[in-house]
């Protein structure tokens, strides 16, 4: 019950603290100062939640902003405007006013009520970025990591991993609540937005791989005598030295071999281009032991032996010889 408590009144003197957002600093720590103690006071009396007592946060903000000419004396004269300041202030104007028109949208007087509802989804989901990242930075396998972060390739390290994380985030999450000095919300804030940029590209590129029939990375265990890991391009070449153009590989229940990046480095701008070619070599022009006197394109009549000549083609046929017979001697 104490827990429930105490996340009432650190959720209400935040939505406070926040609806006084525009106010300076100095101001606003001031008409907070005892807020905390206050909360508790009316919270232990018997007669229903905060918000039934006090009334909504943002009403109770307007009141203490109210009674700012009467703390501290008369206010301070207002700071020289600052570029960045402005520019700040006015984008936390066009917000609000945007949370407001999409509340309806919801459901709700503004959308920000909605979205503090999904705040536990985005803890749990935070701890499973936080774990793929980790992942990332300490698995030295070279297998794929697939959906779970995997060290090593090991399922059991992963589901630790992402039990971990995913507890971690959600116990900073509600300890967030109590943070009352700037620099811990802003670094929160700014590794959140690290972590969904992370999950953009994340998703991105594992859109760009499934969709991609061309390539799938290949990764062999090279302790097991297979080394195609670092495979870039595959050229075929005949009996006689010839490469061979458009080759495709399969394996022995015919599905097809995927090896390489089908991407080619053009030397005049530089750059790295899909390949043009429906099979291999992806880059013909960057293929080894190539040579002038050989052709690209063999076919299999260039193998044919040329014909005999017809006189060459009868053979000569032995007569028999014959015996003498006994009886006659001869």
């Amino acid at each position: 019950m104490i827990g429930t408590e105490q996340y009432e009144i650190t959720s209400y003197l935040y939505a406070v603290r926040a609806a006084l957002g525009d106010l300076p600093d100095a101001i606003r720590d001031e008409l907070l100062e005892d807020l905390p103690e206050h909360l508790a006071e009316v919270l232990a009396e018997a007669g229903g939640t905060l918000v039934e007592r006090l009334g909504p946060p943002e009403e109770y903000a307007a009141e203490l902003r109210a009674s700012i000419g009467f703390v501290g004396g008369f206010p301070d004269p207002p700071p020289t405007p600052v570029p960045l300041i402005e520019l700040r202030d006015a984008v936390l104007r066009r917000l609000r006013v945007l949370d407001v028109k999409a509340g309806p949208l919801f459901g709700y007087e503004r959308a920000s009520e909605f979205l503090i509802l999904l705040r536990p989804g985005w803890w749990v989901f935070r701890g499973y970025l936080v774990a793929m990242v980790v992942a990332w930075a300490l698995d030295d396998s070279g297998q794929p990591m697939g959906l779970l972060p995997r060290i090593g390739g090991s399922e059991v390290v992963a589901l630790l991993l992402l039990a971990g994380a995913v507890l971690g985030s959600i116990w900073l999450g509600r300890r967030s609540f109590t943070f009352t000095e700037r620099w811990p919300r802003w670094a929160l804030y700014a590794g959140s937005t690290v972590l969904v940029l992370v999950a953009i590209g994340g998703f991105a590129s594992a859109d760009s791989s499934s969709r991609d029939s061309n390539y799938s990375d290949v990764n062999y265990d090279s302790n097991s005598g297979n080394s195609f890991g670092g495979v870039q391009d595959v050229f075929v070449y005949d009996e006689q030295g010839r490469l061979v153009t458009g080759a495709r590989l399969f394996d022995q229940e015919g599905n097809a071999i995927q090896l390489g990046n089908p991407y080619c480095n053009d030397p005049s701008t530089g750059t790295d281009e899909r390949s043009q070619h429906m099979g291999y070599p992806y880059c013909p022009e960057s293929a080894p032991f190539a040579s002038s006197s050989l052709s690209a394109s063999a076919t299999p009549s260039d193998k044919r032996p040329a014909s005999a000549s017809p006189s060459a083609a009868v053979s000569a046929t032995p007569v028999p010889t014959p015996t003498p017979s006994p009886s006659t001697g001869r």
